[in-house]
């Protein structure tokens, strides 16, 4: 399974915000062992996100969308996300019930767009917060605020399964420019990914979808790297 990432918000694009959003994301994906193609960050322009999700949907099996999510002037996500279907936002009965019910929100005590989600998606309902998120023809729409995202990530998680992997790291404190032939050679030898990390020490990554394979490979690279300093 292949998945892109958009983050939305002018505030990640200045740094004013950090995006750990992607991060998390990327990291949660990767466990299930879906392959995570793109991660973009858009400003909080409808234009750009309907481009984007447009193109990324195209190209993956899904595509996850955080930020820009609720009934304030830059919220604009929803309003991205319908015109790249060709949708209009409207009122949904299930988020109202689902506010009203769980969170104990009148009408009355909402802004207006608040229960709002592109024609046709299902509603995925914020347990930490308020807006709700959605999903529409394989596009996930998600809070920006962290707590919120994980939350209703984690109710969506069991549909995005790919091919699940091992991981095993080799510390060296030999540079990467001097790895380079022994890192080929690994390659060749077994069927395994490498990633490789510099820091004080250089850090190797081996990523395989056999554990035997993996640990080969692991104590090989290990008889033939220096041992790490300090």
């Amino acid at each position: 399974m292949r998945v892109a990432i958009v983050t939305v918000g002018d505030e990640l694009l200045v740094g004013d915000t950090v995006n750990t959003n992607a991060a998390w994301l990327g990291q949660r994906l990767d466990e299930r062992g879906v392959t995570v193609g793109r991660v973009t960050v858009l400003p909080d322009d409808v234009s750009d996100i309907a481009r984007v999700v447009n193109e990324y949907r195209a190209a993956s099996d899904a595509v996850v969308v955080t930020g820009g999510v609720g009934p304030t002037h830059d919220d604009v996500t929803m309003d991205g996300v319908a015109a790249a279907f060709g949708r209009d936002l409207v009122e949904s009965d299930e988020v109202a019930e689902w506010l009203a019910e769980e969170g104990g929100y009148s009408a009355d005590d909402l802004a207006e767009g608040t229960t709002q989600i592109p024609e046709g998606a299902r509603m995925l309902p914020n347990t930490e917060g308020v807006a709700p998120g959605c999903v529409i023809g394989g596009v996930y729409v998600l809070p920006g605020v962290p707590d919120e995202m994980k939350a209703m990530f984690d109710r969506v998680a069991d549909e995005f399964e790919g091919q699940r992997h091992h991981t095993e790291s080799v510390v060296t404190g030999e540079p990467e420019s001097a790895l380079l032939d022994r890192l080929a050679e690994l390659r060749t030898r077994f069927d395994v990914t490498v990633g490789s990390y510099p820091g004080e020490n250089v850090r190797i990554k081996l990523t395989a979808a056999d554990e035997e394979t993996l640990a080969a490979a692991a104590d090989w690279l290990a008889e033939r790297v220096e041992p790490p300093e300090g």
